[in-house]
């Protein structure tokens, strides 16, 4: 009998012992499938601002737009249009193009990250999601998705004194707010992109995991210090059950 008890003690306080109750994740290509829409509302936007279709100007933006996925987007139309009114203009431009696409039904949830999100809290852990969009953008897709009481906190670049990702902002901010882990490094980051793995280094997370539902593939995401590479972030849940 005290062998029995001195048993199940042991396995509850192992049980236990998981410190990992913070879960910071990337939408766009994470958790939602935007099917290419950032690209499409650029391409708006850039018309607004009299940047020709078919132009090699033109190209060499959508290039750079599709090279610094998971960015703010107000920082990337502050390089491509070079002052901050062009830059404000371009955002706002592509803001609304963003949203009617959205409005047109043109947004989903990847497959099984309702779930994971589901199961993550059912765990007793935290879940904050994050964007580079504004919050208006971001409030759209959680409303078209019914997604407005998911998560236990969405952020947005603004939410953390307005910059976004490769800064670790975000992912800070969420640590903040929540007070769910007394150490970063019980913070768990999840993303499809270079700068969601270096947005999670930079603020001390203990897992900082790619996923390859979205931008980047293994090789761009391990190399911007990835610890883990998932196929999807169904498969978060099953990696946070394993022994810390």
């Amino acid at each position: 009998m005290t062998d029995t008890t001195a048993n199940t003690d042991t396995t509850d306080t192992t049980a236990n012992t998981d410190t990992r109750r913070l879960i910071v994740l990337d939408m766009a290509g994470t958790t939602v499938a935007d099917g290419g829409l950032v690209e499409r509302a650029f391409e708006r936007a850039a018309e607004r601002l009299g940047v020709e279709p078919g132009t090699p100007d033109h190209a060499a933006k959508l290039q750079y737009v599709r090279d610094t996925m998971g960015e703010s987007k107000i920082t990337v139309f502050r390089h491509l249009f070079g002052t901050e009114e062009l830059a404000r203009r371009a955002n706002s431009a592509f803001e609304e193009a963003y949203a009617e696409l959205v409005d047109g039904g043109l947004i989903a949830p990847l497959p099984g990250a309702r779930a994971a999100i589901e199961k993550l809290r059912a765990d007793g852990r935290t879940v904050v999601l994050t964007t580079g969009f504004a919050r208006v953008t971001q409030d759209a897709i959680l409303d078209a998705l019914g997604w407005q009481d998911l998560a236990d906190l969405t952020l947005c670049p603004a939410d953390a004194g307005g910059r976004g990702r490769p800064y670790p902002d975000m992912v800070l901010t969420a640590f903040l707010r929540t007070g769910a882990v007394t150490d970063v490094r019980d913070t768990v980051v999840a993303g499809d992109t270079a700068y969601d793995m270096l947005s999670g280094r930079r603020a001390g997370a203990g897992i900082v995991a790619g996923v390859l539902t979205g931008a980047h593939d293994r090789a761009t995401l391990t190399g911007n210090g990835a610890t883990h590479v998932l196929g999807s972030v169904a498969e978060l849940p099953d990696l946070l059950a394993e022994p810390a």
